[in-house]
């Protein structure tokens, strides 16, 4: 029989090849098609007594990404239809039939009675990796690249086809858990020295040494199959077991407040499987990866942090009647720590960089930033002498803004300041070339207003990058009204040469991402001056889902530049304009107590010199506050709402501002720029999840408590009495996204 997904091979020794090459694709998936056609192979080569043994290999450069999120969206909604028509009882068990398949074909290659050997010439992460672990050996091509691992968690799911049960019989419970609650990925030394990859040999040699394991008489049974097998890290109610669960409930509940159903999941998949027989232990698995598919939480991520990430990543709102364009040569105005971070990434993804400042001085500091990160980076293994040495080379840095007329891309990074930036404009723009685009990575002033000092506004853009630049996975684009379709195009294409997420949002004071942090960063101020005690603050915050603290954000952003900010918005819009509590408190510390916040060691908390201990809360903070709530007091839960609801609603609002067009932008956008609680999904999807309705109802009980920040916006009182979504109402819309 033909297969569409795999070609099948049997050789004079009896050894089928089943290589896995799904056409069109750039990579394999697990699919319906897939796992039908492998189900099939496994039947087909078991009955066959001519064949001896089975290898499993790619065709494709990587063995596999894992499993196909869009399939089990799709599961998902099969099971609200027929939870509609039929009741929970047969929804349930069509969900646990559906999503137990890949486990049941892997567990029939195991038990086939035919030895499998998975031969993995490159990448195998998620169902991909767990496909190799029900083979009874592994053997690895030499790669530095090959990544393998179970990434499951970080899409709020866990490994569901033997991955919770393979791994802990492999390899220690510690280890196990690591690589499942973490999802990391590992290269190939670390997965043979924890025995997940039995052979690691040269590349040409991959397929012989596959076959040549099944005819030097490799077993056809897994080790846990076996009588008298025994657990790597002993029974579960043995002392190691007993020093291992207790400890990891407690890790667990520090690491994630208990606000990641999937991470709790593979605690007890672990705990229950390993004191089973593997066919029971499956089937427990299988129950847990039902039950968390149904949750709202598995169904948010899935879509804000893998689908809508992938399309937005695809170029969803880039303009189709633009050819694709490459920028080649990128200046960077302003050598400062967002300029030359900005140049840093750039000329690492290959670009070549001029960093121009107003001195040489300035200049060469901007280029001794990438060195610096450089070396860091060589000093933990993570990057080579040459990888270092290429990028400098691609940097230039020079006080001569003549340089720009080669250049395709410009972006200014000066400082916050509208003279600064004209002057800049000043001097730039007649010396741009044809068809290249002017950007600035301004993060508070309007991109309307700083265009007014451009003649051909439809080449000047917004980029917005976040800070650490080198970490940050996001860039916010900000359209001008007369931005042009070529230079929104060229700003989505150079973001995406840089390997970074780009969302598209229209122009505002703030932007997205701004707009909503600094509600945040605000709302842990109005607390603070309500007299909740600091620690509870922060906690509090962490307990809600964010990644840091109110105020380890703000010292983080710099308490100086958050009172700069403050007396611009006051200058621009009037005293009514800032919350003048807040001013007096920042006045109060960056100017009379002169904390500035990280930079310079001290803010909201202290900071110890490097290696000399932690940062702790300020013990002064407290003769600050003008009144001490007792915390017994206090609604803890109320606490954390009033954190995410408050981002939540300043999300709607600019939906409604028309500052976001596209509800993707704003999930993605807010939790890769601001770390809103990648549980929920997203600023909107926490709405959509909650109910519009239930959701606008929580605005105003606070807003009867604690005023006008938390009062819906119409547009959100309109939708609750609709009974609608923001994916419903803004359903975003799917055009064929560049290859």
């Amino acid at each position: 029989m033909a297969f569409k997904n795999f070609k099948v091979e049997t050789d004079a020794d009896g050894i089928a090849l089943v290589t896995w090459d799904i056409p069109g694709r750039s990579m394999n998936v697990l699919d319906e098609a897939t796992v039908g056609e492998l189900e099939e192979i496994v039947k087909q080569t078991s009955a066959d007594a001519a064949v001896k043994g089975v290898v499993i290999t790619s065709g494709k450069e990587a063995l596999s990404a894992g499993a196909d999120l869009s399939m089990l969206e799709g599961m998902s909604r099969t099971y609200a239809q027929v939870l509609k028509e039929k009741g929970e009882v047969a929804a349930n068990q069509i969900l646990f039939d559906q999503s137990r398949r890949f486990s049941l074909v892997f567990r029939s290659i195991e038990t086939s009675g035919k030895p499998w050997v998975a031969a993995i010439n490159g990448l195998a992460l998620g169902g991909g990796f767990e496909l190799t672990l029900c083979c009874h050996y592994r053997v690895a091509a030499e790669n530095p690249k090959t990544r393998l691992g179970l990434p499951e968690i970080k899409v709020g799911l866990f490994p569901g086809a033997g991955g919770t049960q393979r791994v802990p019989r492999i390899v220690s419970p510690h280890d196990a858990m690591q690589i499942l609650l973490k999802g990391e990925a590992m290269n190939l030394a670390r997965a043979q020295a924890l025995k997940l990859v039995d052979a690691v040999v040269p590349p040409a040699d991959l397929i012989k040494v596959a076959k040549d394991w099944i005819k030097g008489g490799g077993k056809a049974v897994a080790p846990w199959d076996e009588k008298g097998f025994k657990l790597p890290g002993g029974p579960v109610f043995s002392k190691a077991g007993m020093m291992m669960f207790p400890a990891g409930n407690a890790i667990y509940r520090r690491e994630t407040f208990d606000n990641y159903p999937a991470a709790r999941a593979v605690m007890s998949c672990v705990y229950e499987g390993l004191q089973l027989p593997m066919d029971a232990a499956l089937r427990v698995e299988s129950r847990y990866f039902a039950h968390i598919l149904r949750s709202k939480e598995a169904q948010a991520m899935i879509r804000s942090l893998f689908l809508s990430m992938q399309e937005l990543n695809k170029g969803a709102r880039r303009p189709q009647n633009v050819p694709p364009t490459k920028v080649k040569k990128l200046a960077v105005i302003g050598a400062g720590f967002m300029g030359a971070s900005v140049g840093y990434v750039s000329a690492r993804a290959g670009i070549e960089v001029v960093l121009i400042d107003r001195d040489q001085e300035s200049a060469d500091k901007g280029k001794a930033h990438a060195k610096a990160v450089f070396d860091d980076l060589i000093r933990k293994g993570r990057a080579k002498e040459s990888d270092r040495d290429a990028t400098l080379a691609r940097i230039t840095a020079t006080p001569d803004y003549a340089v720009i007329k080669d250049c395709d891309l410009v972006i200014e990074a000066v400082f916050e300041d509208r003279k600064v930036k004209s002057d800049t404009y000043a001097k730039a723009q007649p010396l741009l070339k044809e068809g290249a685009i002017f950007a600035s990575n301004t993060s508070t002033l309007p991109i309307n207003s700083l265009a007014e000092e451009f003649k051909d506004q439809a080449k000047f853009i917004g980029i917005h990058f976040f800070s650490p630049v080198e970490k940050m996975m996001l860039v916010e684009i900000i359209l001008g009204k007369n931005t042009g379709d070529v230079a929104l195009a060229t700003a989505l294409d150079y973001v995406r040469q840089i390997g970074k997420t780009p969302i598209v949002v229209n122009d505002s004071r703030g932007f997205f991402a701004n707009r909503c942090v600094l509600r945040y960063i605000s709302e842990g101020n109005e607390m603070f001056i309500e007299g909740v005690p600091p620690a509870m603050i922060e906690n509090c915050a962490k307990m809600a889902g964010m990644p840091v603290g109110p105020l380890s954000l703000s010292d983080e952003v710099a308490l100086d530049l958050g009172l700069k900010i403050m007396k611009a918005t006051e200058a621009d819009l009037g005293p009514s304009a800032i919350n003048q509590a807040h001013k007096k408190l920042m006045v109060e510390l960056v100017e009379k107590q002169g904390r500035l916040g990280r930079k310079n060691g001290k803010g909201f908390y202290d900071y110890p010199e490097k290696g000399k201990g932690q940062k702790s809360l300020w013990p002064g903070l407290a003769d600050l506050q003008p009144k001490h709530l007792d915390p017994d007091t206090l609604d803890v839960d109320e606490l954390k709402q009033r954190f995410l609801v408050v981002q939540a609603v300043e999300a709607a609002r600019t939906v409604e501002d028309h500052v976001i067009v596209d509800p993707r932008e704003a999930d993605v956008g807010s939790i890769l720029g601001f770390g809103f609680a990648p549980f929920t999904g997203g600023a909107l999807s926490y709405i959509d999840f909650m109910g519009t309705k239930k959701f606008v109802e929580l605005c105003h009980k606070l807003e009867a408590k604690y005023g006008a920040r938390f009062t819906p916006p119409k547009l959100l009182e309109e939708m609750a009495e609709k009974g609608e979504t923001f994916y419903g109402r803004f359903a975003p819309k799917k055009q064929p996204a560049a290859a």
